[in-house]
């Protein structure tokens, strides 16, 4: 079982994300934001990637799109860029932004931790379901029945 992130939540918010992206295109803005307890050493999160991953590859776009923050004069946002933007503070478990900003409207889609219980019941249902299959690399979304 190979996954970034074992919420049942933020697998299902990964293929939103993926179908958001795809049915906007590139006329709407994407910017991802997350947040992680004060301890956390990585950022972004492994979360966080792969929400840019699977943006950057409905949009046909290679990681040089990604804006990792943004700070000083950086001039106008371009179309074709993706922004990341990691929070660290107390004791956030994990939240999930991400922005779809076009004409006149904004779309967002947010998936909030409030305990690490949520990574564990997912396991727990990829380990139930993992059994019952072929040897072999599976996913959450392939637990859940999302893979394409």
């Amino acid at each position: 079982m190979l996954a970034p992130n074992m919420s049942v939540g933020v697998n299902v918010m990964f293929k939103i994300v993926q179908e958001v992206a795809k049915i906007l295109g590139p006329n709407y803005d994407c910017e991802i934001i997350e947040a992680h307890h004060r301890m956390k050493k990585d950022a972004p999160s492994g979360t966080a990637e792969r929400l840019a991953e699977i943006i950057l590859q409905e949009r046909r776009l290679t990681a040089a799109a990604l804006r990792h923050g943004r700070q000083g004069i950086t001039g106008e946002r371009t179309r074709d860029e993706v922004g990341v933007h990691s929070l660290r503070g107390g004791d956030v478990v994990g939240d999930h932004t991400v922005i779809f900003a076009g004409p006149g409207e904004r779309l967002e889609l947010t998936h909030k931790a409030s305990t690490r219980e949520v990574l564990a019941r997912g396991a727990l249902r990829a380990a139930h379901w993992v059994v019952t299959r072929p040897p072999g690399v599976y996913s959450m979304q392939d637990v859940l029945g999302l893979a394409d």
